[in-house]
């Protein structure tokens, strides 16, 4: 939803009203997660997606009968339903929507605040039971109120702020059951429980070609990506704009500083082919909690550089970890072909899935 904030604030400015169909729930295969958006206005403007294309006409429909009535609602459409197949739903699941004539506020301006901030924030909205459409904001880790609004009375308020930093910290967003007074294992009352973690994180040691073209792809995905080398005449601006952080320094320096704030969701790459880089750079990586260690290298340095992560302690569980060579075997030659082979093997790492062409495999193409 984030990414039509610009859009809401335009709108407000100009006294249009509008409404925003959510995704809250996935049931099978589906274009979109959870969390996607699109909003229409009384003027019939549209943005954002919530199906890849499938099913906006509808929604746009749905909505604008929402504005109508200044109501909110829950809608489904299902791969058997009839009227699904008719507006286009083909990809095999079920897509569960909730639609709201949008109403700002202080928690609206303090959710793009943390945002902005990069700060951990969750949007908690009861989308079914008592109190539907109330909200929640449930800021992490900053100053002034830790809550801001409320979901209608000060028990569920209570429980729903400790669920939603737990959501916070896994990075998840999706509904969770509760009684009236967040009472557990009772479906009175739905909530559903947007996440706005900070961007993931990916490092990347060595300032060469690869790097600016892997940089640029990272950024693409979401990453906020820092650069370090400890050769300042190459670690420059001018190299590598896309960059949120240039660092001068060694990688285990730099690891040292920073390796605590990482988590599964980031990755560092190690493109410096260089053994006195590489290896510091390893050990101090495999120090973190981080999802993905990729170190790039032909297969001679790989073997060389493992006997040396061998000889600096290195054990068979930490070289488990590490992804090298670098990359999925794409036949990339070019840095920008190799940056894809990179994302791609994150992405399937991430996800579970063996990176395997769609056309001969079976089952749903999207979990």
């Amino acid at each position: 939803m984030k990414e039509l904030f610009d859009d809401f604030n335009r709108w407000n400015a100009s006294g249009q009203q509008f409404a925003v169909a959510r995704v809250v729930d996935l049931e099978g295969s589906g274009p979109r997660l959870p969390g996607a958006a699109m909003a229409v206005t009384e003027s019939s403007d549209v943005v954002g997606s919530v199906s890849g294309g499938c099913v906006e006409g509808a929604v746009v429909l749905e909505s604008l009968d929402v504005l109508e009535s200044a109501s909110h609602r829950i809608v489904t459409f299902g791969f058997s339903d009839d009227e699904a197949f008719a507006v286009g739903l083909t990809c095999g699941g079920t897509l569960h929507l909730f639609l709201e004539a949008f109403e700002g506020g202080e928690w609206f301006t303090q959710l793009q605040a943390d945002i902005t901030a990069e700060a951990p924030v969750a949007l908690a909205t009861v989308i079914e039971g008592p109190g539907a459409g109330n909200k929640l904001l449930v800021r992490a880790g900053t100053d002034g109120p830790t809550t801001i609004g409320s979901l209608g009375n000060a028990d569920l308020d209570r429980v729903i702020d400790r669920d939603a930093r737990g959501e916070l910290a896994a990075g998840r967003t999706g509904i969770r059951h509760y009684g009236e007074h967040g009472e557990a294992r009772e479906g009175v009352v739905s909530v559903f429980i947007e996440s706005f973690a900070p961007p993931p994180k990916m490092l990347i040691f060595g300032a060469v070609d690869f790097t600016a073209a892997l940089g640029r792809v990272a950024k693409v995905l979401g990453y906020r990506v820092t650069v370090c080398d400890a050769r300042e005449v190459f670690a420059t601006r001018a190299r590598f704009p896309m960059a949120a952080d240039l660092e001068v320094d060694w990688p285990d320096r730099l690891l040292d500083r920073v390796g605590s704030d990482l988590g599964p969701r980031d990755a560092i790459c190690i493109l410096t082919h260089d053994a006195k880089f590489d290896v510091p750079a390893v050990v101090g990586a495999l120090a973190t909690s981080v999802g993905y260690i990729g170190v790039m290298g032909s297969r001679r340095t790989h073997d060389d550089r493992t006997a040396r992560l061998v000889d600096a302690g290195v054990d068979q569980d930490g070289l488990d970890r590490l992804h090298s060579p670098i990359g999925l075997d794409i036949g990339a030659r070019t840095p920008e072909e190799t940056a894809i082979s990179i994302t791609a093997e994150i992405i399937s790492r991430r996800t579970g899935r063996e990176a395997r062409a769609l056309k001969i495999t079976e089952g749903p193409i999207h979990d």
